[in-house]
């Protein structure tokens, strides 16, 4: 057990009982001409975040911390996907419609995968989820608990909307959470700045918030012990 240099307080950090979750670094989100860039957002905002999180993964394979990751996504007729989400907003393109990357949001699209510079190696889980959160319909609460995982460090986009929504959902399932700054992406930085601030006020009502130097520094000075699925 080490800790991680972390606001609002260090971070107790144990190789062995820990996840990397990297939330929805999809092509829709983060490629220039887009689904992201089609909503009027600057992708060079989120497309900020690849590098550093490479590190990090990078980091957490070598010392066997587990990486799981997620994608945005739905079944090719649409039918999980709610239609209050497919009415939200007022898009030029919406989910399902022809993209530049195929169908949006649609799983096995190209839009749909992980950028390349972040690809999941074989044997990586990947987690496809239908909605914001990452455990709402989906096994991401079983691969934890057979991983023996209770702290997660949490990464990936945007902020204020699948990365605050999972980190909440764990929070209430009794995981403990630290945010990697540098390595969670909003197209809105006054969003970034307050969903950062809110998971660590109070104490950290909802987790803790560090620097992705530190957290690779905890991880290349600890090597998790195998865990057998």
């Amino acid at each position: 057990m080490t800790e991680i240099p972390a606001t609002p307080a260090p971070f107790p950090f144990d190789p062995a009982t820990t996840a990397l979750l990297v939330i929805d670094m999809q092509r829709d989100f983060l490629l220039p001409g887009g689904f992201g860039e089609s909503l009027g957002n600057d992708v060079s905002l989120l497309r900020a975040v690849i590098d550093p999180l490479a590190g990090l993964i990078a980091a957490a394979r070598a010392s066997g911390v587990p990486v799981i990751h997620t994608r945005e996504g739905h079944l090719p007729d649409l039918s999980d996907c709610p239609p209050a989400k497919l009415r939200r907003g007022d898009p030029t393109q919406r989910i399902g419609d022809p993209g530049a990357f195929g169908r949006i949001l649609i799983r096995g699209e190209y839009g749909h995968d992980i950028v390349d510079e972040l690809a999941p190696l074989e044997g990586e889980v990947v987690i496809d989820k239908p909605g914001k959160g990452a455990f709402y319909a989906t096994e991401l609460g079983a691969v934890l608990e057979r991983l023996a995982i209770t702290s997660l460090l949490v990464t990936g986009v945007t902020t204020e909307v699948c990365v605050h929504t999972t980190v909440r959902e764990a929070n209430d399932r009794g995981y403990e959470c630290l945010v990697v700054a540098d390595c969670v992406g909003s197209y809105f930085p006054e969003f970034q700045r307050v969903g950062l601030a809110m998971i660590a006020a109070q104490g950290g009502i909802f987790g803790w918030v560090a620097d992705s130097a530190d957290v690779v520094g905890a991880l290349t000075t600890t090597t998790a012990s195998p865990v057998t699925a």
